[in-house]
């Protein structure tokens, strides 16, 4: 299940539950003790930039899968996520010793070191996103995407039932996003069951999946289901959803909607689940959401978005489509898939 540590970070005394949640997240994605060392050290830094740097923020840990999809152990991920000031000079933020007063900096390049995947948001007076991904495989191939996300459980539970994943099979990139009805354990064993068959049947294509889907969630609450599949040798991007998970894609300097399907995965599928079929260049980005957020939320935009860390780019969404005193109503996930950087072409 979708096992989330949601560490609101107010005060000191909530830099060592950082801590220890990025080691019980290095257990479940089992890391050795050096990377776990690693986890716990970069877990609190971030904890103690938020409290020095933004008076406070919120810290999200959990086990994902890699960002490639490749076959492999989960990574541990560790997103820090605040509505200071934010960061005018970010390369200037990731140098060591760097630290202005107002503004997260302290010890970014320390944590850039220890993780195997870090990305850093900040824009000045929105707020920064910091987000590190421990136990990545190295040298992974490219596969001419990246996948990533981020999921806020609903009044801090200790499970979402909200879920993303990501698969690379059959030389596709596979990204699902699984909503269970409702929330708590019960919605978090549908997106689970959603989860596992999608590692099970990866090489389907997203309409086929999703009516296997539909025969592994009988018996749960059901969920909404989006599936987005990337070919890159064929430059090709397949969708298809449903229920209320939503698709955005970025093209052109703008973005439309993909449309779903009515329904409910393992519930009610309808007879026939129409397939999207798009092109995909180095110029576009694909976005999943759950209904968690505010039914006005707007698409994040800016000269980095293509080359940002989805999951940061996912946790920009999040962060601005609420406020710190307006937390998500519902289990909150967004799932982002974007070109490999240029280097990686």
């Amino acid at each position: 299940m979708a096992r989330v540590w949601d560490v609101p970070v107010h005060d000191s005394t909530r830099v060592r539950d950082a801590r220890v949640a990025a080691e019980d997240a290095a257990a479940l994605a089992g890391l050795d003790d050096a990377r776990t060392a690693s986890a716990a050290l970069v877990a609190t830094e971030l904890a103690t930039n938020l409290l020095k740097h933004a008076g406070g923020g919120q810290l999200l840990v959990e086990a994902v899968a890699p960002p490639t999809g490749h076959d492999g152990s989960p990574v541990v991920q560790i997103a820090a996520v605040d509505h200071g000031p934010g960061i005018a000079d970010v390369p200037a933020a990731l140098a060591d010793g760097f630290s202005t007063t107002g503004s997260l900096g302290a010890g970014l390049g320390t944590c850039r070191r220890l993780a195997d995947d870090f990305g850093l948001h900040g824009a000045p007076g929105h707020g920064t996103v910091a987000l590190a991904r421990i136990g990545a495989a190295p040298n992974a191939p490219a596969v001419g995407a990246r996948a990533g996300g981020i999921n806020v459980p609903f009044a801090g539970a200790e499970y979402s039932g909200d879920l993303w994943t990501c698969v690379h099979a059959a030389g596709r990139l596979t990204l699902m996003l699984a909503d269970g009805l409702g929330h708590g354990p019960e919605a978090a064993h549908a997106s689970t069951a959603a989860a596992e068959e999608l590692r099970r049947s990866a090489h389907l294509y997203p309409a086929d999946l999703l009516r296997r889907l539909d025969g592994a969630l009988r018996g749960t609450r059901g969920a909404a289901v989006a599936v987005a599949q990337l070919d890159a040798r064929a430059a090709r991007l397949r969708f298809a959803g449903i229920g209320n998970v939503g698709a955005r894609l970025y093209e052109g300097g703008g973005w439309r909607s993909l449309l779903s399907r009515p329904g409910i995965v393992g519930v009610h599928r309808p007879t026939r689940v129409p397939q999207t079929e798009v092109p995909w260049a180095a110029d576009r980005l694909l976005l999943l959401y759950t209904d968690g957020l505010p039914s006005r939320w707007v698409p994040p935009s800016g000269p980095g978005l293509l080359t940002a860390d989805p999951a940061v780019t996912a946790a920009v969404t999040v962060r601005d489509a609420g406020s710190s005193a307006r937390p998500v109503r519902d289990d909150t996930a967004v799932a982002v898939l974007s070109p490999d950087p240029p280097d990686l072409l």
